[in-house]
């Protein structure tokens, strides 16, 4: 049994020491790159301040072929461009793959003073996280890093889901988990062949009408994700770190997928995947507060005064639950109002 006192100390001699809590900052969308695609990578440097974070993908869509030039074009670009308050994560072969030690053994030692995240695909259980913190922790050492690289899991495994509390209290670096919702289909034998949203057959129906189950009746399509997405979302949160949905295959599809990423945001989400550049703006505009919802938030905070007791605005009730909700609501709009001159005059910051 390990001491809780010591979760809190470096894995390697000379790594750095773990945080103790991880920092929020803006990462409304994860936009994938293919650093192996040089046409790609050129429009890096016009994305930089655009997008929350530019996540460099080694994994599944990287053909066999293309893994090692994939892994050099990330240092590649890690060198070369100035990310400024642009996180720069990548994504890693699986664990059971043959490539993964090499992305690790070159990536830390390489870029690991560039590296904010490493996200670690299927991901089952809290064993493959120690695994990959112990190892990050001794290249670290070796690389002489001052700062530790937070790790990200993907869920895309029944068993991964499972093990979702297990794996979000893994270890201090973990910094969130993503909804990979294709292979999470696949292994649960779900009959769907989409990528995240909805499926016109998972629906309910209106009861008929006069004992005629043949005559007309409304049907509601559902989300095939809302259990695993707030189960997630429960288990980030409870953990101190955050939650994002994944990816939204369907890229013409732009209004589901803002219906998908909102339900998400809603939910608690503080991100999404993009794929494509027409899914940059949809996540940006989804995962940033409404300012009407800004402004009612500031004005019952303002209302409630030191937040006890309960006022009523507009014939609404206000409380002590509203107003830590409202704070929510403000808080995140500061956050984003300090990299976006556009939403601090829209919220009014």
């Amino acid at each position: 049994m390990r001491n809780p006192k010591d979760f809190f100390r470096p894995l390697a001699l000379g790594a750095p020491m773990p945080l103790r809590e991880i920092p929020v900052r803006p990462s409304r969308m994860i936009h994938f790159f293919d650093p192996s695609n040089e046409k790609m990578v050129a429009k890096l440097p016009d994305l930089v301040g655009k997008v929350d974070v530019l996540l460099g993908n080694l994994e599944d869509a990287i053909s066999a072929d293309r893994k090692e030039a994939a892994r050099q074009g990330l240092v590649k670009v890690a060198k070369e461009v100035d990310f400024g308050d642009t996180q720069l994560w990548t994504r890693i072969n699986s664990l059971d793959s043959p490539w993964v030690l090499d992305d690790l053994l070159t990536l830390v030692p390489e870029i690991g003073d560039k590296l904010d995240v490493i996200m670690v695909p299927k991901v089952e259980g809290p064993e493959d996280i120690h695994y990959a913190d112990r190892l990050i922790a001794q290249l670290e050492a070796k690389a002489g890093l001052q700062r530790p690289i937070l790790l990200h899991a993907l869920l895309e495994t029944a068993r991964g889901v499972t093990n979702v509390e297990e794996i979000c209290a893994a270890s201090p670096r973990m910094q969130g988990l993503s909804l990979g919702p294709a292979d999470l289909a696949a292994d649960r034998r779900m009959k769907t062949t989409r990528v995240g949203g909805g499926h016109p057959g998972y629906l309910v129906r209106e009861d008929p009408v006069d004992s005629d189950i043949n005559g007309p009746r409304a049907t509601f399509q559902q989300d095939l994700w809302h259990y695993t997405l707030a189960r997630m979302v429960d288990a980030c949160v409870a953990n101190g770190i955050l939650p994002y949905y994944g990816p939204f295959g369907d890229i013409a599809d732009t209004v589901a997928c803002e219906d998908q990423f909102r339900n998400a945001y809603l939910l608690g989400c503080v991100g999404a995947w993009s794929l494509h550049p027409v899914q940059i703006d949809i996540a940006k505009r989804v995962f940033s507060p409404d300012p009407a919802d800004v402004q009612w938030a500031k004005r019952v905070i303002e209302e409630m005064g030191d937040g006890t007791g309960a006022v009523m605005i507009d014939g609404k009730m206000q409380d002590d639950a509203t107003v830590k909700q409202c704070k929510v609501m403000v808080n995140l709009a500061k956050m984003l109002a300090e990299r976006d001159p556009e939403l601090a005059e829209a919220y009014g910051f």
